[in-house]
């Protein structure tokens, strides 16, 4: 009789559950009439981005929170709704197709969202973190009607420690959101208000995983790795919370499945571990080395997360021809890729799955560069994972913000810079230094370029000073595009359509930092059925990937004479522009690859030692 009951009662959680998924999935539909890509139709409301979103630093116990949650749209300075407008489906924005709601915000308006959520009871005695992996812009959050925390900036993870405020079982989240887009001084890359040309629709609210962590109160929050090819050594330096004298931290270096080192230290101190026979990291030969980091507290292990690392280094040296070259891991390596935006059809920032977020990577890979310039956004964690992983360099920008009214392009700066205010200054910095903070440990990030063709720039010897100094393992891209300014370790111009060396600095590295542009819109994958737009447009593959070519010719003859990398315009079409090598749904390839990916490998081996 009591196995009956309890079988009785299963089959009613059952019952229920299987109802709650239902209704979920019937609940939500993509919104809108543009185009999607094939990974739309795969989404699963009741499991969305299911991946682990920190493999950097990556625990056992997790909990996702995505899914469909309530949402409300109202205006600036009121209290918390009474009631929701609806669904929408986290973390896709709010304006995405895939949210489920598909409406503007505006910087007059602000974004509530609400839901429930269980903490497992297996997690009993821990401290329970709330995790954001990012959400734009400045954002407010509350547990169980206590305020717990605000964050802003739109690019980096954010957390919270929620334990305190934490109930007996079913725990109330709720988040508010405002975002000015480009009526705010505030970093925000290529969204703006009124969508047109090369500027995009604006992202607001949660755009990356939100998820629940459980870690014990002595614990490790990060963890900063700094290879040194030369001394054969890597430096781990882990950032703790509430350790005490005589903690000890351990690293157990491993190569595949084989134990290399295990080195321990005081809590307070970083670690220098030598590497023996090291493998060296490059877009040829992606090694990485896997790490289980351990904290222990009186003999006891109380935290440990699985990390990598890889051994590689980006410099720069004159060559025999009196010709600055960057280098990587101490041979001159010439560096090429596309300008790469980010941007999804269906979702905006945010990719409809991990397959589809690793998918042009892969897809630059298949084309022959070993480079990929992030364009005015940061991506999730797991992206970066994904370079490191699948063996490409990137060219990290910060998202430009404020204004840009003077651009100089094709000589050094001789005039005013812009002037931001105390406020906008104070933002720029703080979020350069966050983003900085947050991808500091992924090998493939080579390249930082605090600003592009002055939208946004400000005092740029000191920032780019600042940068230097801040990091200097890696090479700083001051001004791509300009102004320039002779600062920093990169000249970087921009040209369309062809590549054109009008600008050179003896004393510094120079890049073509953008050109091509080559324009094919194709019926039935294009976001606007008209005004679509490109720096010079063909009617077919065969010409676009004949003039592709053509560019890439003029551009062996210009790396001779100076250029050490290059960015072509672009990965994908977005939105209004038309210049990718794929369509924005990524359905179809407009040029041959195989021809692409020949010259290509001909542009790379121009200076390859």
């Amino acid at each position: 009789m009591i196995q009956h009951t309890h079988l009785k009662k299963f089959g009613v959680i059952v019952t229920m559950l299987l109802t709650t998924l239902s209704f979920n999935a019937q609940n939500w539909k993509p919104v809108g009439d543009k185009i999607k890509t094939k990974w739309a139709e795969q989404i699963d409301v009741n499991s969305v981005l299911p991946e682990y979103p920190r493999p950097i630093i990556e625990r056992e116990q997790w909990k996702n929170l995505n899914g469909l949650w309530d949402y409300s749209i109202q205006a600036v300075g009121q209290q918390k709704p009474s009631k929701s407008d609806g669904k929408i489906l986290v973390p896709f924005a709010v304006e995405s197709s895939l949210s489920g709601v598909g409406k503007r915000v505006g910087h007059e308006n602000e974004l509530w969202y609400e839901t429930n959520f269980e903490v497992p009871a297996d997690w009993d005695g821990k401290q329970i973190i709330l995790h954001f992996g990012a959400v734009d812009w400045k954002s407010e959050i509350w547990i169980n009607d206590i305020k717990v925390g605000s964050h802003t900036g739109g690019y980096t993870p954010f957390s919270f420690d929620i334990t305190p405020f934490l109930g007996e079982s079913n725990q109330n989240l709720v988040v508010k959101v405002w975002d000015p887009t480009s009526e705010g001084p505030q970093p925000r890359g290529k969204q703006v208000k009124n969508p047109e040309g090369i500027w995009y629709t604006p992202v607001t609210g949660i755009w990356q995983t939100v998820w629940l962590e459980p870690v014990s109160e002595k614990h490790i929050q990060n963890l900063r790795t700094t290879p040194n090819i030369d001394k054969n050594l890597v430096t781990v330096d882990p950032i703790l919370e509430n350790t005490t004298y005589g903690d000890i931290v351990e690293v157990t270096v491993k190569d595949g499945d084989k134990v290399i080192s295990v080195s321990k230290s005081n809590a307070t101190q970083a670690l220098e571990i030598p590497i023996a026979n090291q493998k060296l990291w490059s877009p040829e030969s992606p090694f990485l080395y896997r790490m289980t980091v351990k904290l222990i507290s009186e003999g006891v292990t109380v935290d440990q997360v699985e990390s990598y690392f890889a051994m590689r280094k980006i410099s720069k040296k004159r060559d025999e021809h009196g010709i600055v070259r960057m280098q990587l891991n101490n041979k001159d390596y010439f560096q090429f890729g596309p300008l790469d935006q980010g941007w999804w059809p269906d979702g905006l920032y945010t990719a409809p799955t991990d397959e589809a977020l690793k998918y042009d990577i892969v897809k630059t890979k298949e084309l022959g560069f070993n480079m990929i310039r992030k364009h005015v956004k940061v991506e999730p964690a797991r992206w970066y994972t994904h370079c490191d992983e699948l063996g490409i360099l990137v060219w990290q920008d910060m998202p430009n913000g404020d204004d840009a009214p003077i651009w100089q392009m094709r000589k050094y700066f001789d005039a005013n810079e812009l002037k931001r205010s105390a406020e906008s200054e104070a933002i720029y910095r703080k979020e350069w230094k966050d983003i900085m903070d947050y991808l500091y440990s992924y090998p493939s990030i080579v390249v930082w370029v605090p600003f592009n063709e002055a939208w946004g720039q400000f005092k740029t010897v000191e920032i780019t000073e600042w940068t230097q100094n801040y990091d200097p393992s890696r090479l700083i891209n001051s001004a791509s595009g300009g102004n320039h300014f002779q600062t920093g370790d990169i000249l970087d111009l921009h040209n369309y359509p062809g590549p054109e060396l009008y600008l050179y600095d003896a004393n510094r590295v120079n890049v073509l930092g953008e050109y091509g542009g080559i324009g094919l819109p194709l019926k039935g994958h294009l976001w606007n059925t008209e005004n679509n737009w490109g720096y010079v447009k063909f009617k077919n593959s065969k010409q676009t990937t004949d003039q592709y070519i053509a560019y890439a010719k003029e551009l062996i003859e210009l790396v001779k004479s100076g250029f050490s990398g290059a960015i072509y315009t672009q990965t994908t079409d977005v939105e209004g522009e038309v210049n990718g090598f794929m369509t924005y749904d990524r359905k179809v390839d407009k040029m041959d690859i195989e021809k692409v990916r020949s010259i290509n490998q001909k542009v790379i081996n121009t200076i390859q030692d």
